[in-house]
């Protein structure tokens, strides 16, 4: 499920603190500062989209995160790769190669990784070529 706008700015938020009232949500946003209201309905929403729990201290509420920053980047790139990419990884790399004018340096520091991630693939028996 994707998260709008406002409510991954306030995941990011909730990540890096890991708990917090709403009041500190808002200490973490910048300026111009919405209303406690508006904050307070999107982790509400957070919370019924399964993003976010909370503990209660009489009538004030502590939330926190119950997806991890990498559980939502991971789901977030698997979806934007299916959905703007045909599921397919090498149009993505292919496309940032020709439309970001990645540099030398860049293109090799990515060959480098797939190529530790093909090594380790291999070495751990995982490839399907065997």
């Amino acid at each position: 499920m994707e998260l709008t706008k406002a409510e991954e700015q306030i995941m990011h938020i909730l990540w890096k603190l890991e708990n917090a009232f709403v009041k500190d949500i808002i200490e973490k946003l910048p300026s111009p500062k919405p209303a406690y209201n508006t904050v307070s309905t999107i982790v509400r929403i957070l919370e019924r989209k399964g993003f976010v729990g909370h503990k209660a201290f009489g009538k004030a509420h502590q939330y926190y995160p119950t997806v991890t920053k990498k559980e939502y980047t991971g789901k977030f790139i698997r979806g934007f790769i299916k959905n703007y990419f045909g599921n397919s990884y090498r149009q993505m790399v292919s496309f940032f190669a020709k439309e970001e004018n990645l540099s030398v340096k860049e293109m090799e520091e990515i060959i480098a990784l797939l190529s530790d991630k093909l090594e380790k693939k291999k070495t751990d028996g995982n490839s399907e070529y065997k």
